[in-house]
């Protein structure tokens, strides 16, 4: 598997300040890295950024040490946002049939779609309109597409914020099986809890890089 990496990455929003200022950091294959600090710090950016989904000012972005700007095919991210960035108009099953389509893996989707959602306590809601859900059972609901693609990468955006506790352990749990599987993955979160059974830390401040476990 992959590790992924910003390398002394600076980046910003339209024509105002950097958000990032010159972070260097590393998620490698098979294990579980938090990422900290408080709102504002940078830590939905630097995960953006890693998704692809922002282009860095100055810096790199590594897959396995290859430029992701020069090799963007070079291995296959997920980004699981903090506002679940599911289509409200689609039922939960067909959210997971859309992201396997675009990543083409399509043989055998349904089966995989099935097997994410049961891992989420959601067989019984996969037939219901996404608008239809709690907050809670949405964002697991983007979990189960984040982990349905067997992802490199998994980037994960306070995926435990709208959960009870039973829940937010179940995501956790899952999140380190997909460390356990090979993949690199970042948590950005606020609960120290969840940070805690990380295997490694990354805290962030106004942007910069404060403090590595």
């Amino acid at each position: 598997m992959k590790s992924i990496s910003l390398a002394a990455v600076t980046v910003g929003y339209g024509d105002g300040p950097p958000v990032l200022r010159e972070v260097s950091m590393t998620a490698p294959p098979g294990q579980l890295t938090a990422l900290t600090g408080p709102s504002g710090a940078g830590k939905t950016t630097a995960l953006r950024t890693m998704a692809g989904l922002l282009r860095p000012t100055t810096g790199e972005v590594l897959m396995a040490g290859q430029s992701r700007r020069a090799a963007p095919d070079a291995g296959r991210v997920a980004f699981i946002p903090q506002g679940n960035g599911l289509a409200t108009v689609l039922t939960v099953e067909e959210n997971l049939l859309v992201a396997l389509a675009a990543a083409n893996v399509e043989p055998a989707a349904r089966s995989a779609a099935a097997t994410a959602l049961d891992r989420l306590g959601l067989r019984d809601q996969r037939d219901q309109l996404l608008e239809e859900l709690s907050g809670g059972q949405q964002q697991r609901a983007a979990v189960a597409r984040g982990l349905v693609l067997a992802a490199d990468v998994v980037l994960a955006d306070e995926v435990t914020s709208e959960l009870d506790e039973p829940n937010r352990e179940r995501v956790l749990s899952l999140l380190r099986s997909e460390a356990e599987r090979g993949a690199a993955v970042v948590l950005a979160t606020h609960d120290p809890a969840a940070s805690e059974v990380c295997d490694a830390e990354v805290r962030l401040r106004d942007g910069r890089v404060e403090q590595l476990r």
